[in-house]
């Protein structure tokens, strides 16, 4: 049965990580798909390099950047310049260059078709690597099997379409060899690249398990799986070894960066797990999430940052009611915010999502000509699932809570440092 392997841009980071995923990619050698982010911090170097597109600002040496970063990785992993692999290379940076030679009109179609190069260019060189050291494989454009509609940097799957090729052309040759391809990218009917959204790409690789059947789904990180808190926040953490869908889908939902929130739609409507191992450890466990269902409860945290919290009130001191909601919410998917947490009252609604200058600034355009609107910036937001008086405690020392919103099973809550 077929498998799917994803790696993200930190195990291809540079020449050690693709030598290490060849020699994972190795001891599975038949019926596997294998799904591959940008290398290191390539998609924000091709942010940049989008924005200064649009701002006048300096692209030639923001490009050049790109370059020579994947000309090195290329060097360190070939020793010639003579392989193959640099003129494939070369002629995706001539694509970029060519979009750069002519008047910005779309931002968010610009956008999808150049930071998607950045796929392109990582499996283009992992693909020529694997067949260089003996691993055969065949190199295949995501964007003839995921296809979209046109909403630029967040495209919504047509998933009878996709399901279609990847069955009808793809399937057979995985049948024959292992298949390299993209994370992240798309297609349009008119053929035009779109973007599935950010950190995407492992949603491309459920996409695909889910149209090939496959038997499991296993994500490849630089942690030993999910665990219960971020170390850049908690000393101690505990590896979760065993997950239900149902609890997985709740961290992604609020914000744990293991698991992108789309991934487990579809792994779960098919009922395949997904394995979360270390790229540094492949033979720890991991994490398995499932069908199964968890007896341990434990605590996990989930820290936001750089959050708005914002409250929108009538302006003639009347009660927030359905139609006041029906407005707010409008305002909010016509402006692409995500909400984080929210809490209503009688004279008031209140919002935490995700600092977005631009954004902000229309959103609050948009409201301020009927409701009063008032708003923090540098807000934080944790997540508590399965907490307990302990751990809340733990959380709020030296914090100032300004909202908080309990569930049964979970907290959330917006603080700032009491000092602030």
């Amino acid at each position: 049965m077929t498998e799917v392997y994803k790696f993200g841009g930190a195990s291809v980071k540079d020449a050690s990580g693709v030598i290490n995923l060849a020699s994972i990619v190795a001891k599975r050698k038949n019926s596997l798909l294998v799904v591959i982010s940008a290398m290191g911090k390539t998609t924000n170097a091709l942010e940049a390099l989008t924005r200064a597109y649009f701002s006048g600002g300096d692209t030639e040496s923001l490009l050049q950047q790109v370059k020579d970063y994947h000309y090195q990785l290329m060097l360190d992993l070939f020793k010639t310049e003579d392989h193959p692999v640099f003129d494939e290379v070369n002629n995706l940076f001539v694509e970029v260059e060519w979009i750069l030679e002519d008047e910005p009109f779309d931002f968010d179609y610009t956008y999808d078709q150049i930071v998607s190069i950045g796929e392109l260019l990582s499996t283009k060189i992992v693909s020529h690597y694997l067949n260089f050291t003996g691993i055969q494989n065949l190199w295949a454009d995501a964007r003839n099997y995921i296809l979209t509609d046109n909403t630029y940097r967040e495209a919504g799957v047509l998933w009878d379409k996709s399901t279609h090729q990847i069955e009808s052309h793809l399937l057979p040759q995985l049948q024959k060899q292992i298949v390299i391809t993209q994370g992240f990218i798309g297609n349009t009917s008119e053929n035009f690249t779109t973007t599935l959204g950010r950190e995407g790409s492992d949603y491309s690789a459920a996409i695909f398990a889910f149209c090939l059947k496959a038997g499991a789904l296993t994500i490849w990180k630089d942690v030993p799986g999910v665990l219960n808190a971020d170390p850049k926040w908690f000393d101690k953490t505990e590896l979760l070894k065993q997950l239900s869908y149902y609890d997985a889908i709740e961290l992604a939902y609020y914000g744990a960066t293991i698991i992108h929130p789309k991934t487990i739609k579809p792994l779960q409507n098919a009922g395949i797990p997904l394995r979360v191992k270390s790229f540094l450890d492949p033979q720890s466990e991991g994490t398995i999430i499932s069908n199964e269902d968890t007896s341990v409860k434990v605590p996990s945290f989930i820290f936001k940052v750089n959050q708005v919290l914002l409250s929108v009130m009538p302006k003639d001191f009347s009660f927030i009611i359905e139609e006041n909601l029906s407005q707010i919410f409008e305002a909010l998917h016509q402006h692409r915010i995500k909400v984080n947490t929210m809490l209503n009252s009688a004279l008031s609604f209140s919002i935490s999502f995700d600092y977005d200058a631009d954004k902000l600034d229309q959103l609050l355009a948009a409201l301020s000509e009927t409701y009063k609107v008032k708003y923090n910036t540098g807000m934080e937001l944790v997540t508590i699932r399965y907490y307990n008086q302990d751990t809340l405690d733990r959380v709020i020392e030296n914090k100032k809570v300004l909202l908080e919103v309990k569930s049964r099973n979970t907290c959330q809550m917006v603080m700032k440092n009491k000092t602030a």
